[in-house]
């Protein structure tokens, strides 16, 4: 029987492979992306402290499922909480996901809300 490989597996490998170039620092930190079946979650880390400096998800929204709609609102509240912290460019960092739908939806109303890629 031939073993198949979990999708996990494979987007882990794949975010491995983007983050051997992809570093956040104090000027331009890493907006991180992360998608489970019910939520998704968004940080902006500075990876020369490991210091997550801000966070936001569905789950502390309140909001128990994970479509684009969801993805918008989490990606503009990212934004307007760095904003606030004075972080206005950042690196973007799709997690091993692929550039469309939710992650396209949340970097584009990140975007709109003020935040630089």
């Amino acid at each position: 029987m031939i073993k198949k490989e979990s999708k996990n597996a494979n987007r882990i490998a794949r975010h491995k492979r983007i983050r051997k170039n992809l570093s956040g620092t104090a000027t331009t930190p890493r907006l991180c992306v992360f998608k489970s079946n019910t939520n998704i979650y968004a940080q902006v880390i500075d990876d020369e402290k490991g210091v997550t400096l801000v966070s936001a998800s569905s789950l502390e929204m309140k909001i128990n499922k994970c479509d684009t709609e969801t993805a918008k609102k989490v990606g503009a509240e990212v934004a307007k909480k760095a904003i606030e912290k004075g972080i206005t460019e950042v690196v973007f960092d799709r997690g091993g996901y692929q550039y469309h739908g939710k992650v396209k939806a949340l970097a584009d109303s990140a975007r709109e809300a003020g935040l630089k890629f």
